[in-house]
């Protein structure tokens, strides 16, 4: 098995900060990583330049851009993400909207030179989604279906964000996974997702779920038991702070707007093992799971949103760069990662 390193744009800084994709790509490449996951934001960040800004013509144009830039670093862009907000939508004036911008985006993958979209689970007020999975799973379907058209086809994994509305634990996305049945059409597993909803409580006192450990030991047991690892499409991984104070009305991180859960992860998540910065999440034994017991290898990609990401110090890239290396080279210690050149570490750079 061969493990490869990769890191999302948006985990090296946020365009709303003035951090360039130019210089993220340097730091990632710079840092040892092969692969990036190309936040939509980045792109259509380069169209702010271009004559009639965010048309599609010219996001095609940037997503050519990108792939050169990429290739010009030896990276590999291993998907586009986020596609968010699609399944069950009840308005289905708007759903033929969505399906309008999959073909954009099947076109922007083609011209990436990747062959992935990532779509996470949507958290829209209840109202605007279904709860008939019947119809959640014909949406698949229908995208899945979009992909399939082109050569080579194009992929699609599923993510539970763990404040999903309907589609909020991993066991929830995989049984849509399996009943749309199409081969391009798969499961990406976040360590983050799957700890922040079975293990971590951001209003709890304790930060916890109340069975945490033993929650964790039955899904990692029925992990390893149902999912087929060929239809693991994506493996992300993050951490996350330990907040000093539950993210109550009173805490800083507050929003009500947004569930506990996704302002915590918009502001706290942490690369993997990131002791020194409060991460409590049992990431190690849910990757640990993924890649010894259920046999995973492919990439590894950094997800990681944080506040610090919105600092405009032109430093913050680098910063992030070098902490997402040490954290690959603990994965590789404490996970058994077979790296292609076992004896090849990461090189922090100062």
């Amino acid at each position: 098995m061969v493990h490869l390193p990769s890191i999302c744009t948006i985990s090296l800084g946020r365009c709303a900060a003035g951090h360039t994709l130019d210089h993220k790509l340097d730091m990632a490449a710079k840092h040892g990583f092969r692969g990036i996951e190309l936040f939509y934001e980045d792109l259509v960040e380069l169209t702010k330049s271009m004559n009639g800004g965010k048309t599609p013509e010219n996001q095609l144009s940037a997503a050519t851009t990108i792939r050169q830039m990429c290739q010009k670093r030896g990276l590999s862009i291993i998907c586009l993400q986020p596609f968010m907000h699609y399944e069950g939508l009840v308005d289905r004036a708007l759903h033929q909207q969505r399906i309008q911008e999959m073909h954009l985006w099947v076109k922007l993958a083609r011209n990436l030179g990747t062959d992935l979209i990532l779509l996470p689970s949507s958290n829209l007020d209840p109202e605007h989604i279904t709860e008939d999975m019947d119809v959640i799973v014909a949406d698949m379907r229908e995208v899945a279906d979009i992909g399939a058209q082109v050569q080579p086809p194009i992929r699609y994994a599923f993510e539970a964000l763990c404040w999903g509305t309907r589609v909020d634990t991993w066991e929830a996305s995989w049984d849509v996974v399996r009943r749309v049945d199409r081969s391009n059409f798969g499961i990406c597993l976040d360590s983050f997702n799957i700890a922040g909803r079975i293990y971590a409580d951001p209003t709890s006192p304790s930060r916890c779920t109340p069975d945490c450990d033993e929650a964790v030991v039955r899904s990692m047991a029925r992990l390893v038991l149902d999912v087929d690892v060929t239809k693991l499409f994506l493996l992300q991984v993050a951490d996350a702070e330990k907040l000093s104070e539950p993210l109550t009305p009173t805490h800083e991180f507050y929003n009500p707007e947004q569930p506990a859960r996704m302002s915590w992860s918009r502001n706290a998540r942490l690369f993997y093992g990131e002791s020194e910065y409060g991460a409590y999440l049992p990431a190690r034994a849910i990757l640990s799971t993924i890649v010894r017991d259920l046999k995973y290898e492919g990439w590894l990609s950094f997800e990681v949103f944080n506040r610090e990401f919105f600092n405009p110090d032109a430093r913050v890239p680098l910063k992030m760069a070098n902490r997402a290396s040490r954290s690959w080279n603990k994965m590789v210690t404490e996970l058994g990662l077979n790296t292609e050149q076992t004896s090849e570490r990461m090189q922090p750079m100062l």
